[in-house]
């Protein structure tokens, strides 16, 4: 798809609140009297870090997972140092969607963040407008490879530090500086469980990308 599109009035019928919002779980479509912008967007970062969680977290759909059950094998090349708790890793992709005020509707794709995986991540990248990088402070060093993939591709992005409750506890500017992040990107904190906190990491993301769009002209 590409990275953003208006769509036509009289596109479907909605189904949701009055006042027009959408909540978690809400069968949400486009009004016929009310045109949208849709963007796409991807949410990537290294494994475990949590993109599934921060998918879950916003979207307004059921959001679509392709999760499966670790297994002996994927131990021996998914690193779990400061993620050992965890027993699922998602294999293609998580997909869910969130509107904003002003009518602006994101797609977010949640993309692996093994190196195995980089062929599909490259596939999933196309056409898409931005990328909202989680890192982890317990494994900052795992989120270049992800950076890199995403720079290659020509994608602004903003980078938000997902908080787990053992993480260190950083000054931001000292995470700019580990991360080696141009003074324009956005480095934001959050809890990706949190609803509100997830959807202010997003908002940072949308305004730098917006900002670095060509508008067009009439």
């Amino acid at each position: 798809m590409d990275s953003v599109l208006s769509s036509r009035p009289g596109d479907g019928p909605v189904d949701g609140p009055a006042d027009g919002s959408a909540a978690p779980g809400d069968n949400f479509y486009l009004a016929e009297d009310r045109p949208q912008t849709l963007v796409k967007l991807l949410v990537a970062g290294p494994f475990g870090v949590g993109k599934t969680t921060f998918i879950r977290s916003l979207s307004e759909t059921a959001p679509l997972h392709t999760e499966e059950v670790m297994t002996r094998s994927g131990a021996l090349v998914d690193d779990l140092a400061g993620v050992r708790e965890k027993s699922t890793t998602t294999v293609a992709i998580d997909f869910g969607r969130l509107t904003l005020p002003g009518d602006l509707v994101l797609y977010l794709f949640g993309t692996p963040g093994q190196r195995r995986f980089r062929p599909l991540w490259q596939d999933i990248a196309r056409g898409a407008l931005g990328a909202l990088v989680l890192a982890d402070t317990r494994r900052l060093s795992d989120s270049f490879e992800v950076m890199d993939m995403v720079e290659e591709a020509g994608l602004r992005y903003a980078v938000a530090v997902n908080t787990f409750p053992d993480s260190p506890s950083h000054h931001p500017s000292t995470l700019r500086d580990h991360l080696d992040l141009h003074p324009e990107t956005p480095l934001v904190l959050c809890d990706a469980r949190d609803r509100d906190q997830s959807a202010d990491a997003l908002i940072a993301l949308v305004g730098h990308v917006l900002a670095h769009t060509p508008q067009e002209t009439a």
